[in-house]
């Protein structure tokens, strides 16, 4: 689940070198997050053979809650800042926090799904946008990208490297093909809090803002539009779409810090 900049919340110019207190997690609590995190890749993994025409929102929805609490975990987006479902279901020109409901899939859609998991008190987070049925070849391209935007995000993450270089790797990417970069929804820290230091932006420049070090958990989730990068949120206050009615995709992957760089906990 992204972080909206306009919750105050977090505070951070992309690119800025900042003092910001980031936890590094021990062996233990990089453990917990682990199983939040495969609980939720099973999620995804699952939903992927259920996303067809004529399904529901909601369907999903209730599938995922019972899975995740089958596993003896947590929903963790249900009822964070007051989000009342499990999952963020954002289709087509929803770029995310999509409420679940009665809207039923079409062939040729594109939905980005967006799970988190509390397990013994620690997060894992993850998402992903599927095709739903058969899509076009500008929506397959879309998805392609973002997927990649997000493997260049994480391989940049590691010790010795800055925030400013995960973005800076999405950006350039996604870039070259035309797209439009989601700048007002960051990734972030991850562990007790969904939601930790440091703000993880999808654009950047190189060797700027925080040092990344072993032990450090982010969630990298870049947000690619096909058209412009201008969003704008919905009136139930949550959904946030494109202005100009293009598609988008969301990837998220939650990663700890080692030594040789970052291990992706959701896979």
């Amino acid at each position: 689940m992204t972080v909206f900049w306009n919750l105050g919340k977090f505070k951070v110019e992309a690119g800025k070198d900042i003092k910001i207190m980031i936890k590094i997690k021990s062996k233990d609590e990089i453990k917990k997050m682990a199983r939040a995190s495969e609980i939720v890749k099973d999620v995804l993994f699952k939903l992927e053979d259920i996303v067809k025409p004529g399904v529901t929102t909601l369907e999903l929805d209730i599938f995922a809650e019972k899975f995740i609490l089958d596993q003896g975990a947590i929903p963790g987006f249900k009822g964070l800042y007051g989000f009342p479902s499990t999952l963020c279901v954002s289709i087509n020109d929803e770029v995310v926090h999509g409420i679940p409901g009665n809207r039923k899939l079409n062939d040729g859609d594109i939905i980005g799904i967006d799970v988190g998991s509390i397990f013994e008190g620690f997060y894992g987070d993850h998402a992903k946008t599927f095709p739903v049925g058969n899509i076009d070849s500008d929506k397959e391209k879309l998805i392609d990208v973002t997927k990649e935007c997000l493997l260049r995000g994480i391989n940049e993450a590691k010790p010795g490297k800055r925030i400013g270089d995960i973005g800076y790797a999405i950006q350039s990417y996604a870039e070259s093909f035309g797209f439009g970069v989601v700048k007002e929804l960051v990734g972030h820290g991850i562990g007790e809090k969904l939601h930790e230091e440091p703000q993880i932006p999808n654009y950047g420049i190189r060797d700027t803002g925080a040092l990344i070090k072993e032990g450090m958990c982010f969630a990298i989730e870049p947000m690619i539009n096909f058209g412009s990068d201008e969003v704008y949120t919905k009136t139930d206050n949550w959904t946030v779409c494109t202005k100009d009615g293009y598609p988008s995709a969301h990837f998220e992957h939650t990663v700890t810090i080692n030594k040789e760089g970052a291990k992706i906990l959701t896979i």
